[in-house]
């Protein structure tokens, strides 16, 4: 028997991981040709962004505990039928809010990718006695931010090439090679692993509060003020019924017990809202602000896709990881910092320059967060902690999908895209703060990482 890693499995690995990232990044730049196309504003396509999540930010704790007892092929392969039927409604739709439900249901079938990796990465480094192999977790982050990044750059070709609907059916093709990957090289499960009955109440409860949340949150006003009631309500219900379940949905217990881990989620969930808040709001700027083509406002952000490579790339073996989250986070605040001072006539170079700063950040925390997290969860339950990293990334990308909308639908653009950036200079200072107070723990983990 091989005890070195089935490299087999990386292909479909990598393009089950990257099948999210890739289509929250180009959509950045066709939110303005989606608006201009249907005839709706920014508060209306903002819901492109945020469907997704929603879908996924349910979905990936649901299917996080399924791998963890069926093992991830049978997941892996529906979860890329989905998307190529997600690709095939978004091509043919002539209604605006039938392309929201292609995305609902593109987010669901993207859930099985990370997840399934990470659960792979776990089952061969037992066999292979490689605990720790860190060259395939700095593979997953380097590959996802390379799509996530490069994302609006490809997007803003195949708008010119054809369209805005080649944004989404590119998913179909994408599809086919992932299924086939899937089928063919993901091993069939053999596993005596007792399956657990799954708490479909706790997902209800969890799906209505988060809804209700981000309904209130898409349209933050004193009329709709019954949806934040209806949150808190259902979150207790929620709550309540985790606590009482012998196998929860989500094991509240387990987290209360492991504030090192909470911590760990909160980043995530701060990081991801500036970073997507990033994505979405200088995409949009780039457009109607500044008054620059797709193509042009994609290839503004490569920097961003480069700076994010060589960073990951340099620091992947790093296990210093109390110093790369710190120091994200202050590259985090300086550039945000840097989007407070761009005005419509600010030089290329400029804007080069303040992509660039938001690759580095992306580079730093999003490795770092990854890292923390495959050693601070328990090995028994990695699908759905590794699941429940995308969700908390997945809150903070709605939050993001909400900012967008609210302060990009103001007459002057860049007096909203300034106010977004104030915002998300606040949530930098809390990150920096959380940061701080968690270094003693953050530093026990030094070495962690066999190089």
């Amino acid at each position: 028997m091989s005890t070195t890693f089935n490299k087999k499995l990386i292909f479909p690995m990598v393009l089950g991981s990257v099948l999210n990232p890739i289509n929250s990044s180009m959509i950045a730049v066709a939110l303005v040709p989606i608006a201009v196309a249907f005839g709706v504003g920014s508060s209306e396509t903002a819901w492109l962004v945020s469907a997704l999540y929603f879908a996924t930010a349910i979905g990936q704790p649901v299917v996080g505990k399924l791998i963890d007892s069926y093992g991830p092929r049978k997941l892996f392969l529906i979860g890329t039928v989905l998307v190529g039927v997600a690709g095939v409604i978004a091509l043919l739709t002539p209604v605006f809010w039938l392309l929201v439900v292609a995305r609902i249901i593109l987010g669901l079938g993207t859930t099985a990718g990370y997840p399934a990796a990470m659960y792979l990465i776990k089952s061969e480094g037992k066999r292979t006695g490689e605990d720790n192999p860190a060259w395939i977790l700095t593979l997953l982050v380097i590959s996802s931010q390379t799509v996530a990044v490069i994302g609006p750059t490809l997007g803003g070709f195949l708008i010119h090439l054809g369209g805005f609907r080649l944004v989404f059916s590119i998913n179909i093709p994408l599809a086919i090679i992932a299924f086939l990957a899937g089928y063919f090289v993901l091993p069939k499960e053999h596993t005596k692993t007792q399956v657990s009955k799954m708490d479909w109440v706790g997902v209800f409860y969890f799906s209505i509060a988060t809804f209700s949340l981000l309904f209130f949150l898409m349209n933050p006003h004193i009329t709709y003020i019954s949806f934040l009631v209806l949150t808190i309500i259902v979150g207790f219900l929620f709550v309540r019924r985790e606590n009482a379940m012998k196998d929860p949905f989500i094991n509240l217990e387990v987290l209360r017990g492991n504030r090192p881990l909470i911590r760990t989620y909160i980043r995530i969930l701060l990081a991801a809202t500036v970073q997507y808040s990033f994505m979405y709001g200088f995409a949009q700027w780039l457009e109607i602000g500044r008054g620059l083509n797709e193509v042009s406002a994609g290839m503004l952000m490569m920097p961003t896709f480069i700076s994010s490579i060589i960073v990951s790339a340099l620091s992947g073996r790093n296990s210093k990881y109390f110093m790369k989250t710190f120091v994200g986070g202050i590259v985090q605040f300086l550039s945000i910092s840097l989007l407070l001072l761009t005005t419509n006539t600010s030089s290329i170079i400029y804007l080069i320059i303040v992509a660039a700063g938001f690759g580095i950040t992306t580079g730093l925390l999003n490795l770092a967060n990854q890292n923390v997290l495959y050693f601070q969860a328990d090995p028994k339950t990695i699908g759905a902690s590794s699941g429940l990293l995308r969700t908390f990334s997945y809150f903070g990308a709605m939050l993001a999908g909400a900012f967008s909308g609210a302060f990009m639908e103001h007459q002057n653009p860049t007096f909203g895209f300034h106010q977004m950036a104030f915002l998300n200079l606040c949530l930098a200072l809390i990150f920096i703060g959380i940061t701080w107070y968690d270094r003693h723990n953050l530093q026990k983990l030094k070495g962690s990482i066999k190089k």
